[in-house]
Formats: structure tokens, sequence, C-alpha cells
């Protein structure tokens, strides 16, 4: 198995920290002697703008998931230990498994709300919108587990099942009839295979599973590409994906609702046997989807 590796770059020292609340961003200053300034090429926001930015989108507000990778590695081979590699100063330095949530997992350091393996912090989600325990079963009861909420983002998702509405095997083409945020064109309208004939593309499926009240919610929607790729657990592979609180997830594509701007023919989707996420599918194939809600 080939997984490919990702360093994470610190925050420089030289780096001015603006804040807002509980977020953050840093500018790199550009020091010459006797001078530090910073780089206006890349920095043209002045502390109001940058405060508006930050309080716009719930990525943004809400915290970030690690990639799931918790092993280390050399130029040849990965391994699950990270002593047997060298530290920082060695040759391979800056290993994604020696920081973030994963690590402190490893170390046992890192505080949950829910369960999950290594960074990730799930809790499943009953029928009616309560919480339950990492040892609840999926169900149609009201009291059952069918929803994950992501406690480091913050976002709900549906969890797919054997039958039904959501049932794991159906596909969906990407329709979304929105002009204003569908890239240009709305795409292939009931182009898949599901439950009802004549409702298998994106925006149907979403409009069916509000009808449905699914956790006790009625704005559910299609993911972001990024906020897809948030729940991708890259240290598995088949499913990519924490299949304790993801079950009866295909090793397969899953389309976000992002539009590809460079070709309004286009969607992003993700491939969850790996991890690849990529814009080169037509709107019109037929894939499954994964809904979520909040954010935004």
């Amino acid at each position: 198995m080939n997984i490919r590796m990702f360093q994470k770059p610190a925050v420089p020292e030289n780096a001015t920290v603006f804040r807002h609340g509980s977020k953050t961003a840093s500018f790199t200053k550009h020091c010459i002697p006797q001078k530090c300034s910073l780089d206006l090429n890349h920095a043209l926001l002045s502390r109001t703008l940058l405060a508006a930015a930050l309080q716009a989108g719930s990525a943004l507000a809400a915290g970030l998931n690690d990639t799931g990778i918790d092993f280390c590695g050399d130029a040849s081979t990965n391994t699950t230990d990270c002593a047997t590699v060298a530290i920082d100063g060695g040759s391979f330095p800056r290993q994604d498994a020696r920081y973030g949530r994963d690590a402190q997992a490893a170390t046992g350091t890192l505080s949950k709300s829910g369960g999950g393996g290594k960074g990730f912090d799930f809790t499943k989600i009953a029928n009616n919108g309560s919480d339950l325990s990492a040892n609840a079963t999926l169900g149609s009861g009201s009291a059952d587990w069918a929803c994950t909420r992501d406690n480091v983002t913050g976002l709900i998702w549906e969890v797919k099942t054997t039958f039904g509405l959501r049932s794991q095997s159906h596909t969906y083409t990407w329709y979304n009839s929105n002009s204003s945020i569908n890239g240009g064109r709305a795409g292939t309208a009931s182009g898949g295979t599901c439950f009802t004939s004549g409702r298998c593309d994106t925006e149907k499926f979403v409009q069916d599973v509000n009808v449905a009240g699914l956790c006790g919610a009625t704005d559910w929607r299609m993911p972001f590409r990024k906020e897809l790729t948030s729940i991708l657990d890259l240290g598995r592979v088949n499913p990519a994906i924490d299949p304790d609180y993801f079950p009866n997830t295909p090793s397969s594509d899953f389309w976000s609702g992002s539009p590809y701007a460079g070709y309004s023919s286009f969607a992003w989707f993700v491939h969850f046997s790996n991890g690849y996420a990529y814009y080169d599918r037509y709107r019109s194939y037929g894939y499954a989807v994964r809904l979520v809600r909040g954010g935004q």
C-alpha cells in the first residue's frame, strides 16, 4: 500500500497573527536589516476586513480535522512506529503523524466529547435528533442511530443504510437548478438509480431527505468539496473513512455540491476508496451522495 505523507508547515516566528474571538490568521513578515514590514502584495487586508473574513464561513469558525495518518515513513517504507524514523532534525522532518490531533490521540493527551479513532471525534445522532451512546445501532426507530456529528467541525452527516431512501447502493447524477450557484449549468436530472424512480439526482435527493426530516432536521444539503474531504481518514483505504461512525460507505465516488469553475459540465467528487478528490467527471455520471447539515 502506497500512502503519501504530508508535511505540515509551522507558523513562522516572524509572522503577524491577527485574532478575532477564538479564530486566528497570520501573515508572514519579510525582514531586512533594520526594517521588518508586512508583504502588502499578499496581505492587503485591514484588521476589520480580516475579522469579517474570519467571521464568515463555519469552516473557519469551527475546528479542522487531522488527516488520520498516524504512522511515519522514509524514502522506501511506511511504518506504524514513528520511533524508527529520525526525529525532525533527521532526513525526513515534520512528518504528519507527529503533529496535530492524531499525534495527541496517540499519546493519550487528546480530549474528546465523543468517540472515533485517532484524532477524530464523532457522536451518533438518533432519528429524533438526540445524542446517542457509541454502541447505538442503525435503525428506523425514533431513538435509533441515523446520523453522525463531527464534534471537531460541528457538521452533522447522513449515515448510509443498506435499504430504503438512503441506501449505500443508490447513485445520483449531479443536478442543481439554482443558476446563481451551479457554475453555469444545471447538470443532469434524475440520471442515477435510487429509491424513487425520477428522483435520482442530487437536488431531488436533498429534497426527499428534508421531507423525511432525517434526524429531526429539514436543512440537509450537498456538502462542499472541502467539507466532504474533512471526514476522510487518509491513514486507511477501502473505505477511507471511519467505518464505526460511517458504516455502509462504498469505496467509490461521492459527489460534492461544488461545481468545477474551469468547466461547467464538471463537478468535484471524492473517491472514498483512497481519499482522492478531483473534478474531471461529467455531471451525468451516477455517483453516491452523503448529505450534511450545519456550517456554511
